[in-house]
């Protein structure tokens, strides 16, 4: 399953959310179909894989079957995705 989140922070003049999943190849997979570079992606939480991404990317990955989550309820969720990388 992939999820988006609810976090709306403001970077410069766009508002991100986060992009994450079950399984990094669900994530890649998602991100690639939504055209967002796999440089963005970010690992240094490993407990926390995830795609920055804005709005715009985020009505796409919904569209593409993303889960809205709230972003409070990311520590529930990640327990599912800890140590994938």
């Amino acid at each position: 399953m992939v999820y988006v989140d609810d976090m709306n922070c403001l970077y410069g003049r766009m508002i991100m959310c986060h992009l994450f999943a079950d399984t990094i190849e669900e994530l890649h997979k998602i991100a690639d179909k939504i055209q967002v570079n796999r440089k963005w992606f970010q690992t240094k939480n490993k407990k926390f894989p995830h795609y920055d991404i804005c709005l715009s990317k985020k009505k796409l990955a919904i569209q593409e079957g993303a889960v809205e989550v709230r972003y409070r309820d990311i520590p529930k969720l990640s327990k599912k995705i800890q140590n994938l990388c």
